[in-house]
């Protein structure tokens, strides 16, 4: 903890300076509008989050703490978190230094493997994961420091702490999760000269192959961050806006995040795909994809993995994990057909002329490329989505506690309150 320690005792009175000096000058500033239509859609599009760690454009698509995604592929998970925590990317040696303290917990206490062996046969493992990261919530040193009458402005530190203690557990307990649910049971024991992606791939048991060891780090990248406004990440800063430690809040997160309009999509994605190779008894014909497209949308039905409610560009994610299939030469049938479908999808969207954006998102090819290396088991996929986004939420959490940020609290109306708003505010324009 020293190392991020260090980094973040330099950058934290920037950090303080910079939300206090908005607030001072243009604290009673209006930046923007909401239509009852954003009330009713869930708030979409409504500018009303602080989220320093990463930012979502129209046209570009994802930036963690300002950097296109696509120049930080060949980064590590370790690398991705201390840039979303401090703003800086590391040295080598700042790098390594967190990188051992991110595989010193990966072995996974007795009292969690009973939690997890507790659990009836068919939960699901995203309640398992979930109810894991809770059964290590006695340890949390926010806690404790809270209790103990710790000024508000010092908490950050314990938060840092629970951070690392968390996300050093989560690759150990997904892993056990895996092997106890999916495999005959036996515990892959952690590897402490690994790095914390390279020791994830091992423990999960999937592969020998070095290709699945740098997919798994290239997955945990990819996933880690993508602004505040999702559901796991929202609900994540929100818990832990009530001063809840960040076990209630990353595990609450993960609740959302299991969702079937969250976290769920790449299998939706997977499933279509091996539906496609079922039907057509391997990898379709260009032709046969474009007249399956036009049945599918003539039928109300939309393309998986096509789309996004930001983005109006091809996701520069998809970009990423094609990239890594092209340079592994992966072309087994499930990759083929995603390949496929990019080649054909966008030109029908775009004659279709109802989509707001025809080119692939993440969910597109993510599921293929596990898919593609052993990992068949679907229900897990969003536990790897989930290893991943807790590197962002944490950043995030941290950066709240650091900057003392309030109580998340929006003001929500009633219907008939909603209709006289309306109603006034179309009488005065």
């Amino acid at each position: 903890m020293d190392v991020l320690k260090t980094k973040l005792l330099q950058v934290l009175p920037q950090f303080r300076a910079k939300r206090s000096a908005l607030l001072e000058q243009y604290g009673d500033v209006p930046v923007a509008t909401v239509t009852v239509e954003q009330i009713i859609g869930g708030m979409r599009g409504v500018p009303s989050l602080l989220c320093d760690t990463s930012s979502v454009s129209p046209s570009e698509g994802l930036r963690i703490r300002g950097i296109p995604i696509l120049e930080l592929t060949d980064a590590t998970p370790e690398e991705i978190f201390f840039l979303l925590a401090t703003g800086q990317r590391p040295t080598e040696d700042e790098r390594r230094a967190l990188s051992q303290l991110l595989t010193a917990h990966a072995t996974v206490p007795e009292s969690v493997l009973a939690v997890l062996r507790a659990m009836l046969p068919d939960a699901h493992p995203m309640a398992m994961l979930s109810a894991g990261l809770l059964a290590m919530e006695h340890q949390s040193a926010f806690r404790k420091a809270y209790e103990d009458g710790t000024p508000k402005d010092q908490l950050w530190e314990y938060a840092l702490a629970d951070c690392i203690q968390l996300l050093s557990s989560i690759t150990g307990i997904a892993a056990a999760i895996y092997r106890l649910k999916f495999r005959d049971g036996t515990l892959i024991e952690p590897d402490p000269a690994l790095d914390w992606s390279t020791n994830f791939a091992r423990m999960l048991g999937v592969s020998d192959d070095p290709a699945w060891a740098d997919l798994v780090r290239l997955y945990l990248v990819l996933h880690a961050d993508h602004e505040g406004g999702n559901v796991s990440a929202f609900t994540g800063v929100t818990v832990a806006s009530a001063l809840s430690d960040v076990f209630y809040a990353i595990s609450a997160a993960l609740n959302g995040l299991a969702g079937p309009l969250h976290g769920l999509a790449n299998q939706e994605c997977l499933a279509f795909i091996l539906e496609l190779r079922d039907r057509f008894g391997g990898v379709p014909t260009a032709e046969q994809l474009r007249d399956l497209c036009w049945e599918r949308l003539n039928n109300g039905q939309v393309i998986p993995g096509y789309g996004h409610a930001v983005l109006r560009v091809t996701d520069p994610r998809f970009t990423a994990f094609y990239a890594f299939a092209e340079k592994y030469k992966l072309d087994r049938e499930c990759i083929a057909i995603a390949k496929r479908l990019y080649q054909v999808v966008p030109d029908v969207l775009r004659q279709h002329g109802k989509a707001k954006n025809p080119y692939p998102n993440v969910d597109a090819i993510s599921g293929s490329l596990l898919y593609e290396f052993g990992m068949t088991e679907f229900t897990f996929y969003t536990v790897m989505f989930g290893v991943s986004r807790a590197l962002g939420i944490c950043a995030q959490i941290l950066f709240h506690r650091m900057v003392g940020s309030a109580i998340v609290r929006p003001k929500s109306v009633t219907l008939d309150e909603l209709e006289q708003m309306a109603r006034r505010a179309a009488v005065t324009t």
